[in-house]
């Protein structure tokens, strides 16, 4: 038999067993300090290995002792960062370890739920008791909800109530797993080293009603701790006071509901007041954060709405958002006993292998029942309108890191009967959670240094903003709009003015590289100014297809813009895209019909200084408030005559790089020692970079490749970037033809972001024979990864006067490709390799003047 340090309460409970955890319900700490001092200083007269959990801000319940191992933990590093380090302190003691925890109710301080204490227990207890070990927790009476003390009862071995009344300790087993005495479960005195059974009904009803008496009401203990938070703040939002409670409430539910982070922290309690943070907590499922996207956007639209020159209330469309709280998130993991596995995924053997299982039972997982409900009354609040669940992560949009597309957004056409729609949200859910183990985000979160953070998943979910068309449902225009322009394709633009890139339809092809289409690019300081010159880039460089939602069948789809014209669909025509008369004249003449072909080319909308003026107020209003560059996302619908309506979905700090300062680019260089060079089509700013290593995907031996090679191309440019340990002493250069982390491999190579992630200066170049062409992509979650990572962007369109790209360059170099990876020899043709350490090749870059060049310096 184990002993607790205490004779009488062995002979209660017929002593500890291996794997117990105990859980101590008290009224006092001092009540806990005893029972855990006994029975440490007992482990340790015993020689076992005793380790303490220090995290609580409470007395502390062990004393330094020889033989006490102590651990000093931090709960407000966030749930998963905390459970994943007690997590590995019990593998490291291993088997038969004794614990001591402080008391669980100190973690509400960190964590403001009852709900998360819960889910730390139910992973934790399994563990200890797997191990074998025995480990005591403490809870205050009356401070958790009757849901949660559920959750702790069902997962102990032992739960015993200690409570003092007329100055005697009494004890009072709830629980005893696996055991039984006749008198077990009865209240106990304390009478020396004995613990006396009360078996008079005077007595006992004497200590019971005691411990009714002095505890909270039972409509408070059906509450969570949250729940209880925000009933009292609502309260003190009731009176429109402010007062400096009123201030420390917000500054409190801010870093509970909104964000941890202390840059967005400080902007949130600067702009929002108590009574909106409660308006914000009516929309909120669950408990814990709404999460980045969420917080960014909530506090672009109240930035906008204070501004004085701006009508922000007169053209906004208001949001129609509810949010899932990031708690919901680690709870889905827990009930679902995928804990385990997550802790395995997030240790370096596991942290990209574990991944794929890890989503794939994510997907297959199940919610509970009072979570569901939740889910189907959100469903039948929006009814049959189209809806999208996006991520809204707690590191994403924030100063440093967007996650710009790193995790999934799912439309929802939202039709068909209210089960079938339930359903469909429940599983739109899951699949963003899922995406969390996407290899392309483990490696973007590795890169960062944020692998071992918590990145809690909330959700934001809205209604998508747009127009019932018969059968279609889309806006009238998406886009995305940066304050600051570091893509300067004309010498008369002002890079402060800022630049939008638009499409018409659904936002996925402004944020996205799409096969075949160009959004329209506009710098506002001269909106009329394409970043194209030659004749036919209009047509070339323009938007074809149009993304919507079909509600008749009841999906996402993509439909030409043609299509769309000829169906009658849009009657807005005139304000998106402009006729082509020329091409409508040659197909007359050639098929003797008569057709209208539209350019999607926003022409009128670009003239209109309303717009345009509208959209600079906007992000310079927004770059004063965040002090710091912003991008955004928006929808635009048309109103009756000129005026149009703008839904703000998204804002987050603009990410810039690039060095700032002044770059000479060499006039006299020798036209043989030129790799290219070009005037603009490049981003990243100021350059002077040494070039260690060229990868070169020669284009002819590429276009004549099988797909099934095309994408062991781009898993051969993934295993030499792997090889790539510093990214600035040992630059590579990756150039090829096309669009690099295309999806369609005949426009590029498909890699991804994370077979490029390590790579300094990457080229995209032009090779009209087989139609691949660059997409300049500012403005695109690809470009977000590129500015985030530090990858200079270039593109090269041969066949312009001013560009210069010279392959024979390369015969001055030994190609190294079969020394650098084993097991693609077959790729030799196609992908080349250079080492230029030895030789002092440069690419330089400045931003004014928009030349670019890479050459061999001469010696």
């Amino acid at each position: 038999m184990l002993s607790t340090g205490i004779k009488g309460l062995d002979k209660i409970i017929t002593g500890l067993r291996e794997g117990d955890n105990v859980v101590w319900q008290i009224d006092d700490i001092k009540d806990y300090i005893f029972l855990a001092s006994v029975f440490a200083r007992k482990a340790v007269a015993d020689k076992k290995t005793v380790v303490y959990m220090r995290f609580a801000a409470h007395e502390q319940i062990l004393k330094p002792l020889n033989g006490i191992i102590r651990y000093e933990l931090d709960a407000g590093e966030g749930f998963e960062s905390f459970s994943a380090k007690v997590h590995g302190i019990i593998a490291r003691h291993g088997v038969g370890a004794y614990y001591v925890f402080d008391c669980l109710s100190g973690l509400l301080s960190a964590w403001a739920t009852d709900l998360m204490i819960g889910n730390f227990f139910m992973i934790s207890c399994p563990y200890l008791y797997e191990l074998k070990t025995i480990a005591y927790f403490s809870i205050i009476r009356n401070s958790h909800s009757f849901g949660s003390i559920a959750r702790i009862r069902e997962t102990t071995q032992l739960l015993i109530d200690v409570y003092n009344c007329d100055n005697k300790l009494y004890l009072h087993p709830l629980k005893a797993w696996n055991r039984y005495s006749p008198t077990m479960f009865l209240p106990h005195q304390h009478r020396g080293e004995e613990f006396v059974p009360l078996t008079d009904s005077v007595n006992t009803a004497r200590i019971l009603s005691h411990i009714r008496e002095t505890g909270e009401p039972r409509a408070k203990r059906i509450l969570d701790y949250w729940d209880r938070l925000f009933i009292k703040a609502g309260e003190m939002a009731k009176t429109k006071k402010n007062t400096k409670e009123t201030a420390d409430t917000v500054n409190m539910l801010c870093r509970i509901l909104i964000t941890k982070n202390k840059r967005m922290h400080d902007l949130i309690v600067k702009h929002l007041s108590l009574g909106e943070i409660m308006d914000i907590k009516s929309r909120v499922i669950g408990t814990g954060f709404i999460g980045g996207k969420a917080a960014g956007m909530l506090l672009a639209r109240k930035i906008l709405s204070e501004d004085k020159i701006l009508n922000w209330s007169g053209m906004e469309e208001p949001h129609d958002s509810f949010y899932i709280g990031s708690d919901i998130f680690y709870s889905f993991i827990v009930q679902n006993q995928l804990w385990k596995l997550r802790m395995t995924q997030k240790t370096p053997e596991g942290y990209i292998g574990m991944a794929k299982i890890l989503r794939d039972k994510m997907v297959h997982g199940t919610f509970s029942q009072d979570i569901m409900e939740s889910f189907q009354q959100v469903v039948e609040y929006f009814g049959a309108s189209p809806i999208i669940v996006r991520s809204s992560s707690l590191l994403e949009d924030g100063f440093g890191n967007a996650f710009a597309g790193k995790y999934e957004s799912v439309f929802l056409a939202n039709q068909g009967t209210p089960e079938k729609r339930y359903i469909q949200f429940a599983d739109a859910v899951k699949k963003v959670y899922a995406s969390t183990m996407g290899e392309d985000v483990l490696i973007y979160r590795k890169s960062r240094g944020l692998d071992q953070l918590d990145e809690q998943m909330a959700l934001l979910v809205q209604r998508v903003s747009g127009s019932q068309r018969k059968d279609v449902f889309f806006p009238d225009v998406s886009g995305v709009g940066l304050s600051y322009n570091t893509y300067v394709w004309n010498d008369k633009i002002d890079p402060s003015s800022g630049m939008l890139r638009l499409v018409c339809g659904l936002g996925t092809r402004a944020v996205n590289r799409v096969a075949g289409d160009y959004p329209a690019m506009a710098a506002l300081s001269q909106p009329l100014v394409r970043p194209y010159s030659e004749k036919g880039d209009e047509i070339k460089f323009s938007q074809h297809n149009i993304d919507l939602i079909d509600t008749k069948a009841n999906d996402l789809k993509t439909i030409a813009f043609s299509d769309i014209i000829e169906s009658g669909l849009y009657n807005n025509l005139n304000r998106v895209a402009e006729r082509n008369i020329d091409l409508e004249e040659s197909y007359t003449r050639i098929s003797g019909r008569i057709k209208q072909h539209w350019i999607i080319n926003f022409k009128k909308l670009l003239s209109d200084s309303k717009f345009t003026e509208t959209f600079r107020g906007m992000m310079q209003a927004l770059e004063k408030g965040y002090d710091y560059p912003v991008e955004i996302e928006f929808t635009l619908n048309f109103a009756e005559k000129d005026d149009f309506k703008i839904n703000l979905l998204q804002c987050r700090p603009l990410q810039r790089y690039g060095n700032t300062k002044k770059v000479n680019v060499p006039e006299d260089v020798n036209p043989k020692n030129m790799l290219f060079s070009s005037q603009g089509y490049f981003i990243g700013g100021n350059i002077s970079q040494k070039i260690n290593k060229i990868i070169y995907v020669e284009p002819k031996s590429y276009i004549g490749l099988r797909q099934s090679d095309k994408y062991g191309i781009a898993r051969s440019i993934g295993k030499i970037n792997s090889t790539i340990k510093d990214r600035y002493r040992n630059a590579a250069l990756l150039i090829g033809p096309g669009r690099w982390g295309t999806s369609t491999p005949s426009l590029g190579v498909p890699v991804s972001f994370s077979e490029i992630s390590n790579i300094r200066v990457m080229v995209e170049v032009a090779f009209p024979e087989g139609n691949l062409m660059p997409e300049l992509s500012f403005g695109t979650h690809f470009f977000q990864d590129l500015v985030e990572t530090d990858i200079f962007y270039a593109a090269l369109f041969t066949h312009k006067k001013s560009v210069i790209f010279n392959p024979e360059w390369f015969d001055g170099f030994q190609d190294v490709f079969a020394d650098s990876i084993s097991g693609t020899e077959k790729y030799g043709d196609c992908i080349k390799v250079y080492d230029t350490t030895d030789t002092d090749v440069k690419i330089i870059s400045d931003i004014v003047s928009q030349k670019m060049l890479c050459f061999k310096v001469s010696v």
